[in-house]
């Protein structure tokens, strides 16, 4: 998709769809990967799975790297959540990790409407331990706070980006 590609990762509720809709409202290439990508799989295989949970929530690699090969635009962001992202990270030039304060997300997944992940009890606190501990996230990259307006946290990813990418 682009001749520099970038992965949004981060737990869920802290804006990674959100920051998707807006790059695209500001005119670039970005996938959502949680829509376009994601199935439930064995992330250590890619075997689809008869699971709905998180830990079997992956992406297609094959596709990604499809995706990836594809230099059609300058830049493409990748959004979304996969936990097997080890598998494809390297495709990448740069990763962002979107993060929060533990309150916002609590208020943020207690908006979202049922049956979205995250409006459970169980997944809050499923999505909190994780926030805590970073597991399921990217050890590199840029962490970028979304604690702000929006327009402010895509800035900052464009200021990273900027360098590195020819629009």
């Amino acid at each position: 998709m682009g001749a520099r590609n970038y992965l949004v990762e981060g737990v869920s509720g802290t804006g990674k769809t959100t920051v998707c809709e807006e790059l695209e409202r500001r005119g670039f290439d970005a996938v959502h990967g949680d829509r376009v990508l994601a199935y439930q799989g064995d992330p250590a295989t890619g075997e689809p799975t008869d699971t709905a949970s998180h830990e079997f929530h992956i992406w297609d690699v094959g596709r990604v790297r499809q995706l990836v090969a594809d230099h059609t635009h300058p830049v493409t962001f990748f959004c979304g959540g996969s936990r097997n992202f080890p598998a494809f990270i390297d495709l990448f030039d740069g990763v962002f990790v979107l993060d929060t304060d533990a309150q916002t997300l609590v208020e943020r997944l207690r908006q979202r409407p049922d049956g979205e992940w995250g409006s459970t009890a169980q997944e809050r606190e499923q999505v909190l331990r994780l926030h805590r501990t970073g597991t399921d996230l990217p050890s590199t990259g840029v962490v970028v706070s979304t604690q702000r307006p929006l327009a402010q946290v895509v800035d900052e990813i464009l200021r990273h980006v900027g360098d590195d990418a020819d629009w």
